[in-house]
């Protein structure tokens, strides 16, 4: 399937010169949905994961049904200030400013493998931070896994990220 027909771009969007890649039209169509999901699940299963990861909030979008179909822990990643229990957070820039992510210090235990999955592979400041709080906690990275991947911002071949699995349904050049 072609998840590239499903995902819809707007044109000068947030700002002039943006070409916004839209998922919401993808999750639109419960049977493309299901297979973008599906798909995920099949790059899990072969790294055996433990636990899904999700920054907010498109993560969630990714993560929970990926959770949810293969019976593991999903776990939130959130803005910091978002959580109420004890949290360590990890700052990560933006392309206009800063911005940090927290995760509670119980929810990855040492030695589980996760799954982080996101909406968007972009410059990969937000998956690093999220790999940076999953590693701080002891958990193994088995792999990242994206709906969208904009390869002409390099994200994947980042000395940071480049010794991750890395999945995406689409990639845009």
């Amino acid at each position: 399937m072609d998840f590239k027909d499903y995902i819809t771009v707007i044109e000068d969007y947030p700002e002039k010169g943006i070409r916004f890649k839209d998922i919401t039209t993808l999750m639109q169509n419960g049977p493309v949905y299901r297979q973008a999901i599906d798909n995920m699940i099949e790059f899990a299963d072969k790294h055996d994961v433990d636990v899904i990861v999700g920054p907010e909030a498109r993560g969630f979008v990714v993560g929970c049904p990926v959770a949810y179909a293969m019976e593991k822990a999903f776990v939130p990643i959130r803005k910091e200030g978002k959580l109420p229990r004890e949290t360590i957070t990890e700052d990560y820039g933006l392309e206009y400013g800063e911005a940090s992510l927290s995760i509670h210090t119980d929810a990855i235990k040492p030695g589980q493998r996760v799954l982080i999955t996101d909406d968007l592979l972009a410059t990969g400041g937000t998956v690093k931070a999220t790999v940076q709080l999953v590693e701080k906690l002891g958990g193994v990275v088995a792999g990242l896994a994206f709906f969208i991947e904009l390869s002409y911002l390099d994200a994947r071949n980042n000395k940071e990220l480049n010794d991750y699995n890395v999945y995406s349904l689409v990639t845009f050049d």
